[in-house]
């Protein structure tokens, strides 16, 4: 799979900005941002080719747990590869994100050599 489009969800502004910016330096020239879960909801449909999602767990409005389950409902955004990047590390926090279908898991602060090798790796 060749990822040309990237979805970063994300309510920090910082972390957004600095996660598309070295996304962007690593050659990954389609690069959107959400704020919250609902947001990237509404991006998911209107917004086509989506390859990749990165998205963080604790936010407000959605969490990324639950943007996640909702991702695997929809029969439209179920096959998006979707990988949550979080501060969260345990093993239950790990267990809950692969039961609820996530594709991989990113602790944070982001190793932005470690993410790309795991985006290569679809």
């Amino acid at each position: 799979m060749s990822v040309k489009k990237i979805l970063v969800i994300d309510d920090s502004p910082i972390q957004t900005h600095m996660l598309s910016k070295a996304l962007k330096e690593a050659g990954y020239e389609a690069v959107l941002t959400a704020a919250d879960g609902e947001e990237a909801l509404k991006k998911l449909s209107y917004v086509r080719d989506i390859d990749l999602v990165l998205c963080d767990w604790n936010m407000p409005v959605m969490s990324g747990i639950d943007f996640l389950r909702k991702v695997r409902e929809e029969e439209t955004t179920k096959h998006i590869p979707l990988f949550l990047v979080t501060s969260r590390s345990t093993k239950k926090d790990l267990m809950e994100a692969i039961k609820a279908g996530a594709t991989n898991y990113v602790v944070k602060p982001v190793q932005i050599q470690d993410l790309v090798r795991k985006i290569e790796q679809l």
